[in-house]
């Protein structure tokens, strides 16, 4: 069953539809946003008294999973954003696959801290997974910037 042309505009009319500028600026700003807030709620279950040892260990682990894994997935999301559209959904900044990943990964979060008191193990992983989104969004925002420098 098709949808006809007049339903086909209506549904478009309603389609938060944005430029692929707009999708390379989102997709970045998402990764920092997320990184920042992970990194301060892992801090703040590490608390500053031990901190030392396992904020190294963190930066160790976030640039390792950024470099390794992180790095590759920005890039892979960069490309495709150039093959959208110009004008695109805003959801699309992030294929549906990668939106089923982030929902697993908010809950696995929350069943974390339901299962414990989240505290220096807890808080050192957020801490580690949240430098690796942080340290891997420069590819996104340099991305940003040249289409920026360029108009």
């Amino acid at each position: 069953m098709s949808i006809d042309t007049p339903k086909k505009n209506a549904i478009a009319r309603f389609r938060p539809s944005v430029s692929r500028s707009a999708h390379l600026f989102v997709a970045p700003f998402i990764w920092t946003a997320v990184g920042i807030m992970l990194m301060v709620r892992g801090l703040s279950w590490i608390g500053f008294s031990l901190t030392c040892k396992l904020f190294i260990v963190a930066l160790l682990f976030g640039t390792i999973k950024s470099l390794m894994i992180l790095d590759r997935s920005a890039k892979k999301t960069l490309t495709r954003i150039m093959t959208l559209n110009e004008k695109s959904c805003i959801g699309a900044v992030y294929p549906w696959k990668t939106w089923l990943f982030v929902i697993l990964m908010m809950a696995s979060g929350i069943a974390l801290r339901s299962m414990t008191e989240p505290g220096l193990f807890l808080g050192t992983v957020y801490f580690a997974v949240g430098w690796g989104l942080l340290l891997s969004s420069r590819h996104g925002w340099e991305q940003w910037l040249r289409r920026v420098r360029r108009k």
